[in-house]
């Protein structure tokens, strides 16, 4: 069965693809596309331990294991600000937090 998205998680899905239209001047529906990929990203990690890839800022392709289960409230819990091009996630490989440009999401699995 197809989970339906709601009109905030539209919303949400169209913020992020024209903040990165703005930033990148990349194609819009390039934007879009990794818009969604992030969006399919984060409602799977919440679910499970989810294998995505992403490329680093010196340009190479990590392979990466991270899940968002159990571990959301203590993101949110921190003072500081959250930057909206990041994506803080759980790594099960190395136990530790970290994190990625949205934009670079390459693929899930």
């Amino acid at each position: 069965m197809k989970k339906t998205v709601n009109a905030t998680d539209r919303k949400n899905i169209m913020t992020l693809a024209w903040n990165f239209f703005r930033q990148t001047g990349m194609s819009f529906s390039e934007c879009l596309h990794k818009a969604w990929a992030n969006f399919k990203l984060k409602a799977q990690m919440r679910m499970r331990i989810v294998r995505f890839y992403y490329q680093k800022i010196d340009g190479s392709i990590r392979e990466a294991w991270g899940t968002l289960m159990n571990v959301e409230d203590r993101i949110k819990g921190d003072r500081r600000s959250q930057n909206p091009t990041v994506q803080v996630y759980w790594d099960t490989e190395k136990n530790a937090f970290r994190c990625f440009k949205k934009f670079n999401i390459v693929s899930v699995q």
